[in-house]
């Protein structure tokens, strides 16, 4: 999984545009490995998070890294489809950058079938060498 995950990766990098710095497409990348990873129910999300990592959901839920342990690894939610649609901007300042994105998602909540589009802003951090999701608010797209 890991192989494909890395060619896949290697391959969306190619996809974006030039007008992208290296910083910015490498965030991209990470925002693409969290779909990715969340929409396959993935142990290795949370590898992609700040300690401190903040969610905001679209229904009003607040979540810790620990609250999204939990209801991510009981299943509480599954995803089918993640798509990103669209990067509406994207900008760094340091060693931070934000992203808006449009997203369109499909799963399951409490057995429970859903579909939304999504307006997502994220706050993503270099710690070390790597780019951490810090913070995450989405809402919904009607």
């Amino acid at each position: 999984m890991r192989f494909l995950c890395g060619i896949l990766l290697s391959f969306s990098l190619s996809a974006f545009s030039q007008k992208y710095s290296k910083a910015e497409k490498d965030v991209l990348i990470q925002a693409k490995k969290l779909d990715s990873l969340m929409k396959n129910n993935d142990s290795e999300i949370v590898n992609l998070f700040a300690k401190d990592v903040s969610f905001g959901h679209s229904n009003g839920w607040i979540q810790n890294l620990d609250d999204f342990r939990k209801d991510f690894f009981s299943k509480k939610v599954m995803y089918r489809k993640i798509a990103q649609t669209e990067v509406s901007e994207i900008k760094k300042y340091k060693n931070t950058v934000s992203l808006r994105r449009i997203i369109s998602v499909q799963g399951l909540y409490k057995n429970q079938d859903f579909e939304m589009k999504l307006g997502v802003l994220e706050i993503w951090i270099k710690m070390k060498s790597e780019w951490k999701l810090w913070s995450r608010q989405s809402v919904e797209i009607k």
